[in-house]
């Protein structure tokens, strides 16, 4: 995006092919153009990109206000379309909950298995299917697809459920704060005006004017690594799962990756030289003599879109700076080597997106929004970090780092217990929070840990998983009782259930009979399996599905485990 008084580069002036077809939204002059004073709004969200969208989208479902602005009329970047890819469970978790995963899971394609080679031979190869951390839930463990259509389908959405409202062709051009609030200035075709908001989030992206105007200050390393994606039709398809070259004999011994993406459409991307020509290596005829010493001379192509890129890491200090937050990539960014760069934004905003709801409801205390950047910033630097390791993998410095390498491929050729340390990209799963002040810890505990969208049965038979429970609660805290209740721990529970913003479910297997209306039988046991609780325990689930706490007993441990969810209570020890 292009931002007053902020210059820079969107990095895509050298594009070739014949791109995607986008939709277009229409400008509509906002009501406060000409209004005089500046209109206050609760929430103002700027950037309409997958991050920013999916926290519309979470806020929409939740039914509360806000606008979202965007300068341009359209998803995806004009020439740059097909973008990010791949999609992890929990991203299909938390669109399953918005209710677009359907149109992802038709439009988009499913894989599991990943080849890694150095040469001519398989070196490393996964089927995340037979992984135990993704076979609990309802969601596959990837689905790739290009961005552009999350967005769209996110845009629909949003118009659907109400509450919040897109303006397209809004341009920040001017910010500050204070203690009543923020000061947005923005530009449309139809005139300037302004509004105030008491919460703002930056989904600008990785050339953030806020972070530019605010000086927040962040930690950046740009490497000298070059590629170059080309998005393209075969004639003949390839296997449909993800191929990783170390060293392509095709690509004079760089890294090559394969995707199948939605459309029929492959994603190939191609490492080049340190100190090569962009506008080159993305020409046409250059992209065709490239695929063809790939697939062999014969080989039919149509290019989509090619285009080259080179990546940098960042990250922000912190997520809030005073009314504003960071997500997705205004508040880091990532090499895109295990699908941590898109997603991360989709979490961002998922986590968010509930702890809002709840104060602007009055069901939580202001001090829970805090919890955002422990959280948040925790992922971030661990996904930088991971990152950052698999990119000095595939480009290593002359000295130990390049001895390290040589040595784990040549090991890998022959030896199983080396494949492992072949390293083209850690597959991004739900980051755990191991420091949050929103969870209660404990010896053994797993508060802080992603609970996989599983499957139980309601009272009447019926299949239903965990997000149809959370859309149940309606944004409310989830306690999960597993087994049988006593007297008193019924009368607890009801005592809690009607004084804080908390859905009490009991949850039995086959053969016990149920002592509450709310209930639902576990019959293999999977519920209590995500919720890593004991039998006879609970588990406190938040909106975003995540374990805030677990524990033995209904007592004084859960009640402590409600205050810090909803921010009631003072910083968690």
């Amino acid at each position: 995006m292009t931002y007053k008084e902020v210059a820079h580069t969107n990095g895509y002036e050298f594009t070739q092919g014949g791109g995607y077809e986008l939709p277009t939204y229409p400008f509509v002059p906002p009501p406060e153009i000409g209004s005089g004073a500046p209109a206050r709004h609760p929430i103002v969200i700027v950037g309409g990109g997958i991050t920013g969208l999916t926290l519309a989208c979470s806020l929409a479902r939740l039914g509360v206000p806000a606008i979202l602005i965007d300068e341009d009329d359209t998803v995806g970047v004009k020439g740059a379309s097909s973008r990010g890819i791949c999609y992890t469970q929990k991203s299909l978790e938390i669109f399953e909950r918005l209710g677009i995963y359907e149109h992802i899971a038709a439009k988009g394609v499913q894989w599991s298995v990943g080849r890694t080679y150095a040469g001519h031979d398989e070196v490393y190869s996964f089927d995340l299917r037979q992984q135990g951390g993704y076979r609990l839930s309802q969601q596959p463990p990837f689905i790739n697809i290009q961005q552009f259509y999350i967005e769209a389908f996110l845009v629909d959405r949003i118009n659907a459920l109400g509450h919040v409202e897109l303006r397209w062709r809004n341009r920040l051009t001017a910010f500050e704060q204070d203690e009543h609030g923020a000061l947005l200035s923005i530009e449309t075709p139809a005139g300037a005006y302004q509004v105030r908001a008491e919460h703002v989030i930056d989904a600008t992206g990785s050339a953030s004017p806020l972070r530019k105007w605010l000086q927040v200050p962040f930690d950046s390393k740009r490497g000298d690594d070059r590629w170059c994606i080309a998005d393209v039709r075969f004639t003949t398809r390839p296997p449909q799962e993800r191929h990783t070259w170390i060293e392509a004999p095709f690509n004079e011994n760089r890294a090559v990756w394969q995707h199948l993406m939605g459309d029929d459409v492959w994603r190939i991307d191609y490492q080049m030289a340190p100190n090569a020509d962009p506008a080159y290596v993305s020409r046409e005829d250059v992209v065709r003599e490239r695929l063809a010493r790939q697939f062999g001379p014969e080989v039919e192509v149509e290019i989509v879109w090619v285009g080259p890129y080179a990546y940098r890491s960042e990250c922000v200090h912190a997520m809030r700076h005073g009314r504003v937050f960071f997500m997705g990539d205004s508040a880091k960014v990532v090499s895109p080597f295990g699908a941590r760069g898109g997603n991360t934004g989709v979490a961002d905003a998922d986590n968010l997106a509930w702890k809002l709801a709840a104060v602007m409801r009055g069901r939580a205390a202001p001090a829970l929004l805090e919890s955002y950047g422990d959280e948040r910033l925790e992922a971030a630097r661990e996904n930088v970090r991971v990152t950052n390791r698999t990119a000095r993998f595939l480009r290593p410095a002359d000295g130990i780092e390049r001895t390290y390498r040589n040595a784990a491929i040549a090991l890998a050729k022959r030896h199983a217990f080396a494949r492992p340390l072949i390293n083209t990209g850690r597959m991004a799963v739900a980051n755990p929070y191991t420091r949050s002040r929103a969870c209660l810890y404990g010896e053994g505990s797993a508060a802080g840990q992603s609970v996989q969208n599983v499957a139980f049965a309601w009272a009447d038979g019926r299949e239903g998983r965990l997000n149809q429970l959370l859309d149940w609660a309606a944004g409310d805290l989830l306690l999960l009782c597993f087994g049988p209740l006593s007297r008193a721990d019924r009368k607890r529970l009801a005592g809690l259930s009607a004084t804080a913003p908390l859905r009490v479910v009991q949850v039995v297997g086959a053969d016990n009979a149920a002592q509450c209306l709310e209930h639902v039988r576990d019959l293999k046991g999977a519920l209590r399996d995500a919720c890593q609780a004991a039998a006879g325990g609970w588990a406190l689930v938040r909106p975003d599905a995540y374990l805030a706490a677990h524990g033995r007993a209904v007592n004084a441990d859960l009640v402590q485990a409600i205050g810090l969810a909803l921010g009631l209570t003072g910083v968690n020890a």
